[in-house]
């Protein structure tokens, strides 16, 4: 469904971040992005969106296909009516409207209304809290809570490819836990692809179907989840963990950091 296919992208003409990023996210599946800091995830993430270009942000080099249509360098717009809808980092609201009104803004290109009927009381179903809280002003709504409206907010889009970026920020272990288990349950329900940036490794590795690890604007590795998981480099770097499962210190994994094998 997506193939995104040696992209190039530079800021302001000058900075270059991504450095032929190639990936494909197949039809009704989950594939995870993971990575450290300032690897590019989000960049690729605003290269398939569109959202590049609020950020003078360009495509320069390579293509994005969507079902066989090029849409890099696509104006937001355009991209979300082909079905392509963002939920980005931080949790961005609109924070005087109503939490229904907020999820409501999700179905602001449709106007089948039975459909977005159908498709809210499925949001309240996913997030029993959200129904609790319908009229609440967003902008007094936790930070567990205001994930779960921006996911919602996007599932009232009818998404073919959802693009996820870091879902689980300063949550709870036990809201992230919950959060992915909804993201699992609303692909298998909607078949909805999702393309997943997420820092904590483990648990992207385990509602994944596939996994590309990034560093400093290059895919160096892609492998099915269970490869990845299995892969003592992910287990040592990206997970803190030695051969035998036990947590490596900081130095260690600094040390570690420096002569990563793939980059060799």
């Amino acid at each position: 469904m997506l193939l995104v296919n040696s992209i190039e992208v530079v800021y302001s003409k000058v900075i270059q971040i991504l450095k032929g990023v190639s990936l494909e996210v197949p039809d009704g599946s989950i594939v995870a992005l993971i990575g450290g800091n300032g690897a590019g995830k989000s960049t690729t993430l605003k290269a398939i969106s569109g959202l590049l270009h609020s950020e003078t942000g360009e495509v320069v080099s390579g293509h994005i296909l969507w079902d066989s249509t090029r849409i890099d360098n696509n104006d937001p717009e355009r991209t979300a009516r082909l079905g392509i809808i963002q939920v980005k980092e931080g949790r961005v609201i609109f924070e005087h409207l109503t939490t229904e009104e907020n999820l409501m803004m999700g179905a602001n290109m449709r106007s089948d209304m039975e459909g977005i009927k159908r498709d809210l009381s499925m949001v309240y179903d996913y997030f029993p809290r959200l129904k609790d809280l319908r009229s609440r002003v967003s902008g007094y709504l936790s930070g567990g809570e205001q994930q779960m409206m921006v996911m919602g907010r996007a599932m009232l889009a009818r998404p073919k490819l959802m693009l996820l970026d870091e879902p689980s920020l300063g949550l709870s272990p036990i809201l992230v836990e919950e959060i992915f288990r909804i993201i699992k349950r609303f692909n298998e329900e909607s078949k909805t692809s999702m393309l997943l940036v997420e820092q904590n490794v483990r648990i992207a590795l385990n509602v994944a179907e596939r996994g590309y690890v990034m560093e400093s604007g290059r895919v160096v590795l892609n492998d099915s989840s269970a490869r990845l998981r299995e892969n003592e480099e992910i287990k040592k770097f990206y997970m803190g963990l030695g051969e035998l499962g036990q947590r490596k210190s900081y130095r260690e994994v600094k040390h570690y950091k420096r002569r990563k094998k793939w980059l060799v």
